[in-house]
């Protein structure tokens, strides 16, 4: 352990100045000369003794070390002695730990001869090559016992370092032994030494990489500009009608430059000015938003998105530009999530890392193969990181099981060491971890940082003590100012140079980044006037300090050392190394991301299997529907739409590429980043890997309905079938994904394809012929792949075939009737000739020709390589997503008059990130603030009942048994007292928590809870408080309303509406938020930040003036230090009001744990081991634990540390007391159990407030509920521009498409088929319209299932009637639109007024069917992705049996018994139909009748007057003496072909009426059963429902 003098510093390189005068064999520069002597005085550790005072240079001072260095002597006779020690490469410029003290003589830095022998030992007979091939069959040898023992085997080594992972958590805090640390020390050398075969003095001699290294970091002046403003105004559906009228506005107030103007630059980062050197360690710190992200991305060359990077950015002396052009694989950023392929194993996501940076030949060790290299850093790496048992576990996320958060953390570092990039910056990478594991995290970096000899910088939010002394350097960020910039050790000192107080037991970045808040810092008495307060202040006064100056002479030293280091670099250059950009050819490139691609869809074999059975399923259902079609004339329309389905639905197929391409993006950036490989070539192996892979989906499909509907049956046919659909479904793949790398968002994506879509359909040639397209739109054919697909398997179906003319089809029929004197009415038929040749057929019918086949087939190759070369260029081109700080949207008319002012003169408004200008000054008016909030306190409504709970024990089903969560907890919450709830993870804090609050549906409760010593009342959930730890809010609603909406229906309904309004402004008040109450909640980065969004939740609550209690579960996770200290002292405001509140919170530092009062401490397995006060300084809790046997606390530990590790939480290996039985048998559990009773027994003799007797579930009525619900879901979708924008454009896209393609339909036969299909286009504009108002649907119910319905603030119904209705009126409104666009243009041009009226009539219809359709299917579905899913395959089945894919006559009868029938389409088709065609006249085209002779003495008229009669169509004499029959003679006839009637048509409507309100109450039925409705039934029959029942009846009876 470190003494008070000397402080702990695991590691072992620091912040001196370095000796360096080259990158090339780093170890040198760690080393002690063989004459003990020091070559660099200013950078050596001086020998000193511990009682001699330490010497400081201003602000820069060093804790000088107590370990003395070898004299030449002891070099010697430690070189002599092989037994002595292991070498540890240690540093010149920082102390090493007085916990090494103990083992002196290994602590020593060993000389650079002692090394290299040391390196020989290692091979001859101590350290074995790693390497995966050799034989292990080394004889047993001891492990490793002590730092002496100097010949081990590498198992012994990694067995030291598997058990780093146990050990260290019995030290995590400020309390370990000093044997501790001693095994600590030994730990850290056996990981350096590891470390060192990968990264060592032999390694580095041999390769050529290492000495052209860039190391090193140099910014000058460095400032960065970006666009926009901190405020923005909330967006509405009227916005693009208003935009006219409010342009003019401006121009008249402003003028034009103003009013045109573009958005306005802010300055990011102002006037950087440092140095990270190699082997230093820079922690960033600030608050989110105040620039870390910025600086970092700017540090490692990320420029994109910037209006300007002024200054110099240096590494090892090269200049920023020529990095970015010809080393970035030097420079790395690894952004705050962990990105990685979530079904790869780690194993398989680190080799390919690994495969793709494998150095040339020339930086290998000699003999060293490309597959040696990458077997030995695997292991090296996943020892080191302690990831060795995760290998063959898939890495995971939200919906795949994989590896923890803390071994995901550990998979991004060990990828980022494979990368060997000597400057690496990291962005907050600890959220989400607890601090554990996040020390671990930096340890792990800091010996990356050590042994690689690289600059590293991180970005921490919440930054322990232990995690600081891990760093050598420390930037302090605010507003985008550098605030302090200079050692870690003096950055304390320097701020309480300028006048502020340090508390104690504050972490020093607690301290750091409290200086700028004015609600957090503590100033020291006589400073008041004299410290900075802006952040302007701040930065002047540290440019005129010494430390600044410190920090440039630190800067002007690396300099001249970097540019030694250039030219040695420049001197050691060869034609290798000349480039950095990226280690593999492109080729070989290729070849590893295809094999990498190909394990990722490997490692997802559920998707891939429900893939091909989905695959296979439906190519069933289209079997069945074509089911073994006869080869004559009945079948030809359906032997057409057979190959058209089969086309369309291979390339629809594709359409999930466009999801999938969109999230896997941000890893494609990360990777393109790391210089793994050009996205180029990941475009290529996407391809390779599709080919097989669609071959096997295309011949799943193509073999059941190829055979099942009875297509030529020869192998060239079904083979040649088979490849144009596999091409065709290549083309497309590759299509849509080109499609994903050319568009920004999945949105715009979206958008396209719809249109794209449309186009690929229509325009293939079956749905409108050739020869009936309009020129506007024709050449649409000639760029469509799909077209030249159906031509290719139209033509090879088709081409000998011969189609044999049968009814009724044949003409003219009748007893008279001779195959002489009958024709066929396909195209292509002869006069006389009842046999129609296919050939004949489609060139006549689509101009096709079999000569064109292998043509097509090669204009679709060239179209799949053009798209795949478009994907190319698009995955080049993309850039990560342009940063910036958070946006703050307020509600048009709302927003401060500062912020209103700053929005139109185009300035930025002041503090962008905690909104100063915005949030009224803070800085100024701290005093009316603050007076502001005391008033706040004043109003709030108090606790005055008591929570107490006794007897508490929870369980579980668990596999065959059951499993305990909670066991006899018992407790009590009372009013003005803040208690908090902790234990470690998987205690039990956040199970009780919502045990307590009644949250809990699944399992067995028991116990008593009791307020007031009464059984709760039925309205305890609605008045309780339960602050959630998502920070679940309705995006578009303001603060105010957020509040408004819960005080209006979680107040009981006889307070006035006025009074709950009124309360709702005393909680703006006490939340601070005065001056941002008219903001928007949004999303995280466009709206309230983190903080502000937290301390919503709780006024949420508190506007219900929870008259009970407030629970709150981890209102501190993923806030940064200052933001949980304003969360935790708004808490203490509130129980000091007189509020009970009881908080779960985790390891929160000293200073958050000293504003509770109480604790209630659990243990693993949900039992309690402490409950009681705290005391001043956590007092009561360290006496009771000390009393108890736990170690002493130490007067500068944090106690909520203290008391998790005494009791050994998250320790696998503590074999310490039972805490739990300790409790049980303590006087204390005695004395609590009888306050519990005492309170009980005083608290029901007391008269029951009114709340306790308050026994409603809701606060209001539901018609009241019903209202309000319906009224902010209509204001949501106002103020959702993008989606009620994209609404109508896809409405009036489609419809002017559909128009233009059928624009004014004539009368000819085809023509009325064109009538048919434009109507059938209108119904294919459902599925991308469910898509999206699917995630409407599922984000409202969200937000009632995680928060409105356990707090009781309304009904699911009302709920449902939110949902639903909100969507009628918008949809309506759309669907007048299309009609305005499509009716009059194509279809209903000459119609009558009625048949306008019925068409618009059922066309609303339709709109309310597929919203009710859409939902019900949301309704049942978990989540967007699988109501997505869904979408495609109800509709197949509502559209496939309407009669139009296959017409009625030619559908099984299978189908066409029922199935037929209860389609919904089918009526919506009919009633559409059959007005659109109702009296319309029939004029046949030359090329559309049927020619036959009549016989010798009988006029076309009589011989074909009996058959006209009977099936209807008229005849003509033709020019050449022939008769011309027509098959309709006007519409109705032609729309009873398809079993469509006019007089139908009332019935259709009704019927399609029906089938909306059926989709409706399948909404509604399903979201109760999925909202607890299900859970309901499932208790009422389960056998405890039953017992309860029985034993309730039994006490009512002896009532």
């Amino acid at each position: 352990m470190s003494t008070p003098d000397e402080p702990e510093r695991p590691h072992i390189h620091g912040p001196g100045a370095w000796p360096s005068t080259s990158a090339n064999s780093f170890r040198q520069q760690y080393l002690v000369p063989l004459d003990g002597t020091d070559p660099q005085s200013q950078t050596s550790p001086k020998i000193s003794d511990p009682s001699t005072p330490t010497q400081t240079k201003g602000l820069l001072s060093n804790p000088s070390s107590s370990n003395v260095n070898p004299t030449k002597e002891e070099s010697a006779s430690l070189l002599s002695n092989k037994e002595t020690a292991i070498p540890i490469p240690a540093s010149p410029s920082k102390p090493i730990p007085v916990a090494a003290a103990a083992t002196n003589e290994a602590s020593q830095p060993l000389t650079e001869k002692e090394l290299e022998l040391q390196e020989k030992a290692d091979q001859v007979g101590g350290l074995e090559p790693i390497k995966t091939n050799t034989s292990s069959k080394a004889a047993k040898r001891p492990g490793v016992q002590s730092r002496g023992s100097s010949k081990i085997n590498e198992d012994d080594l990694f067995r030291v370092l598997s058990r780093r992972k146990t050990n260290q958590s019995g030290r995590q805090g400020s309390f370990a032994s000093a044997s501790a640390g001693s095994d600590e020390e030994e730990e850290q050398a056996e990981i350096e030494r590891l470390m060192s075969r990968m990264f060592g003095k032999g390694r580095q001699e041999h390769s050529e990489e290492e000495k052209t290294r860039h190391v090193g970091l140099v910014f000058r002046h460095l400032t960065v500009k970006g666009k926009g403003l901190g405020a923005a105004l909330q967006g509405t559906v009227s916005d693009p009608f208003m935009g006219l009228p409010r342009l003019i506005k401006a121009l008249i107030k402003r003028g034009t430059k103003a009013a045109g103007g573009k958005p306005p630059i802010r300055t990011l980062l102002n006037d950087f000015t440092g140095c990270v050197r190699p082997g230093e360690m820079l922690l960033v710190l600030g608050r989110p938003g105040s620039g870390c992200s910025t600086f970092l991305k700017v540090l490692a060359n990320q420029r994109f998105g910037l209006e300007s990077v002024e200054g110099d950015v240096t590494y090892g002396g090269t200049d920023a530009r020529i990095m970015g052009k010809h080393y970035r694989g030097e420079i790395l950023y690894n952004p705050e999530d962990d990105l990685h392929y979530a079904t790869l194993k780690v194993k398989d996501t680190l080799k390919f890392a690994l495969t793709t940076r494998t150095p040339g030949k020339d930086s290998r060790n000699e003999g060293e193969s490309r597959s040696d290299y990458v077997n030995e850093f695997l292991r090296v790496v996943s020892k080191l990181f302690w990831i060795e048992h995760t290998m063959n576990t898939k890495v995971g996320d939200e919906y795949v099981r994989g590896v923890s958060g803390g071994e995901k953390k550990r998979v991004s570092i060990a990828e980022a060491m494979i990368t060997k990039a000597s400057t690496q910056c990291w962005d907050n990478s600890t959220r989400g971890l607890d601090a554990s594991t996040a020390l671990e995290y930096v340890q792990s970096l800091r010996s990356l940082t050590n042994m690689a000899h690289i600059s590293t910088s991180v970005a921490l939010y919440q930054a322990g003590e232990s995690l600081y002394k891990l760093f050598d350097k420390v930037v302090l960020i605010d507003e985008g100012r550098c605030l302090y910039y200079g050692t870690s050790d003096d950055a304390a000192a320097y701020f309480e140079s300028l006048g502020f107080s340090r508390p104690q037991r504050w972490t020093t970045a607690d301290f750091l980044t409290s200086v700028s808040d004015p609600h957090e810092r503590q100033v020291r008495e006589g400073y008041e006037d004299r410290i900075p307060r802006s952040a302007e202040q701040f930065e002047e006064a540290f440019k005129s300090s010494e430390a600044f100056q410190a920090n440039v002479r630190d800067l002007e030293a690396f300099e001249r050392e970097a540019e030694a280091q250039r030219q040695e670099r420049q001197a050691a250059k060869t034609k290798a190394t000349k480039e950095k950009n990226y280690t593999l050819p492109f080729h070989k490139q290729v070849w590893a991301c295809t094999h990498r691609q190909f394990l990722v869809m490997i490692g997802d074999k559920q998707s891939l299997g429900g893939k091909w059975g989905g695959i296979l399923f439906q190519a069933l259902i289209v079997g069945s529907l074509f089911f073994n079609m006869p080869q004559n004339s009945s079948a030809v329309f359906a032997r057409g739409g057979v190959m058209f389905f089969m086309l369309l639905f291979n390339a629809l197929l594709a359409l999930a590429e466009l999801t999938a391409a969109f999230s896997s993006r941000p890893i494609l950036l990360k990777h393109k980043s790391f210089s793994f490989y050009r996205p180029a070539a990941y475009a290529i192996a996407q391809t390779v890997v599709d080919i097989p892979l669609v071959l096997v989906q295309v011949t799943i499909f193509d073999l059941v309905v190829y055979f099942m509907s009875n297509l030529s049956r020869t192998p060239s046919q079904f083979f040649i079938s088979l490849l144009i659909l596999w091409i065709i479904t290549m083309s497309m793949y590759s299509f849509f994904r080109a499609l994903g790398a050319l568009c920004k968002s999945l949105d715009v994506a979206t958008r396209l394809t719809g249109v794209a879509i449309q186009a690929l359909i229509v325009y293939t040639g079956y749905l409108i012929p050739p020869q009936k397209m309009h020129p506007w739109f024709k050449w649409l054919i000639w760029i469509n792949p799909v077209q030249y697909g159906f031509e290719a398997l139209m033509a090879n179906e088709f081409s000998g075939l011969q189609i044999e003319c049968v009814p009724p089809f044949l003409v003219p029929q009748g007893p008279d009737a001779s195959p002489a004197y009958q024709s066929c009415l396909l195209r292509g038929s002869q006069p006389g000739q009842t046999v129609v040749d296919g050939s004949n057929y489609i060139q006549q019918a689509f101009t096709y020709s079999r000569a064109h086949l292998w043509r097509n087939f090669g204009i679709i190759v060239a179209f799949w390589i053009f798209f795949v070369v478009l994907t190319m260029i698009g995955m080049e081109i993309q850039k990560p997503n342009a940063g910036g700080g958070a946006v703050t949207i307020f509600k048009r008319g709302q927003a401060p008059k500062s912020v209103e002012q700053a929005m139109e003169q185009g300035s930025t408004p002041a503090d962008e990130e905690r909104k100063i200008a915005i949030s009224g000054d803070e800085k100024v008016l701290e005093e009316s603030t603050s007076s502001e909030s005391e008033r706040g306190v004043k109003g709030v409504a108090k606790n005055n009942s008591v929570f107490t709970f006794n007897n508490v024990n929870y369980s579980i089903p668990y596999e065959k048994g059951e499993r305990k969560l909670l066991s006899d907890v018992q407790g009590f919450v009372r009013p003005g007292r803040l208690t908090a709830l902790m234990g470690a993870s998987g205690a039990g804090k956040t199970t009780l928590l919502n045990t307590l609050a009644q949250r809990i549906n699944f399992g067995v409760v028991s116990g008593d809870f009791l307020v007031d010593g009464r059984p709760l009342p039925k309205s305890f959930q609605r008045a309780t408080g339960f602050a959630e730890q998502q920070d679940v809010h309705e995006p578009t609603a303001t603060i105010r309303e957020a509040l408004r909406f819960s005080a209006l229906l979680r107040q009981p309904k006889e307070v006035p509406i006025e009074e709950k309004y009124a309360y709702c402004e005393t909680i703006i008040d006490l939340l601070e938020m005065r001056n941002i109450a008219g903001a928007t909640i949004g999303q995280i980065g466009e709206g309230l930040n983190q903080e502000q969004r937290k301390r919503v939740t709780i006024g949420v609550e508190l506007a219900s003036k929870p008259e009970l209690l407030l629970f709150l579960d981890e209102p501190t996770s993923g806030l940064d230090s200052g933001a949980a200290f304003n969360i935790i002292r708004f808490l203490r405001k509130l129980a000091d009001s007189g509020q009970a509140l009881l908080v779960t919170i985790h390891q929160p530092s000293s200073v958050l744990f000293e504003y509770f009062d109480e604790l209630i401490l659990l243990k693993s397995g949900g039992r309690v081991v402490y409950h009681g006060e705290l005391g001043k300084d956590s007092r009561q809790l360290i006496k009771y634990f000390e009393r108890n046997g736990a170690h002493r606390c130490p007067p500068d530990a944090n106690p909520a540390e203290y008391m998790l590790e005494a009791i050994g939480a998250g320790d696998p290996n503590y074999t310490g007391k039972d805490w739990g039985d300790v409790w049980a048998q303590s006087p204390e559990h005695e004395e609590r159990t009888q306050e519990i009773q005492t309170m009980i027994s005083t608290r029901r003799d007391a008269s029951a407030s009114g709340t306790t007797r308050d026994e409603r579930e809701y606060a209001m009525p539901l018609s009241t509920q019903v209202y309000t619900v319906v009224h902010r879901s209509f204001t949501s979708y106002w103020r959702t521009p993008d989606y009620m924008i994209g609404k109508f454009m896809l409405h009036i896209f489609t419809g002017l498409f559909n128009t233009f393609t059928f624009y004014h339909i004539g009368d000819e036969s085809v023509d009325f088929q064109s009538r048919l299909f434009s109507i059938f286009m209108t119904l294919t504009i459902s599925p991308p319209l469910i898509q999206q108002l699917q995630p409407k649907y599922l984000a409202f119910r969200n937000i009632f299932e995680s928060r409105e319905n356990s707090s009781k603030i309304y009904s699911w119904f009302a709920f449902t009637c939110g949902a639903v209705l909100v969507e009628l009126p918008y949809s309506i409104l759309a669907g007048t639109i299309y009609y305005m666009c499509w009716w009059w243009g194509a279809v209903g041009r000459g119609s009558t007024t009625f048949e306008n009226a019925y068409t618009w009539m059922l066309l609303m219809l339709f709109e309310i069917y597929y919203v009710g359709f859409g939902q019900a299917i949301a309704s049942f579905s978990p989540n967007e992705l699988l109501a997505s899913l869904l979408v495609p395959v109800f509709f197949l089945f509502v559209v496939s049996f309407c009669g139009v894919v296959v017409p009625f006559a030619g559908l099984p009868h299978f189908w066409q018994s029922w199935m037929y029938y209860l389609s919904p389409f089918r009526y919506l088709l009919d009633g559409f139909l059959g007005v659109a065609t109702h009296n319309r006249p029939v004029r046949c085209s030359s090329t559309e009748f049927a020619r036959f002779a009549a016989p010798p003495g009988l006029t076309c008229e009589s011989y074909t007057a009996a058959f006209t009669q009977q099936v209807g169509g008229y005849v003509q004499n033709g020019s050449d003496g022939l008769c011309e029959f027509c098959q309709y003679a006007n519409g109705d006839q032609f729309s009873a072909g398809f079993n469509v009637y006019y007089s139908n048509r009332w019935l259709d409507y009704g019927v399609f009426w029906a089938f909306c309100v059926f989709n409706f109450m399948v909404v509604f039925f399903c979201s109760w059963l999925y909202l607890g409705g299900g859970k309901s039934v499932k208790r009422y029959f389960s056998p405890a429902g039953r017992r309860q029942r029985k034993a309730e009846k039994m006490r009512s009876e002896k009532a």
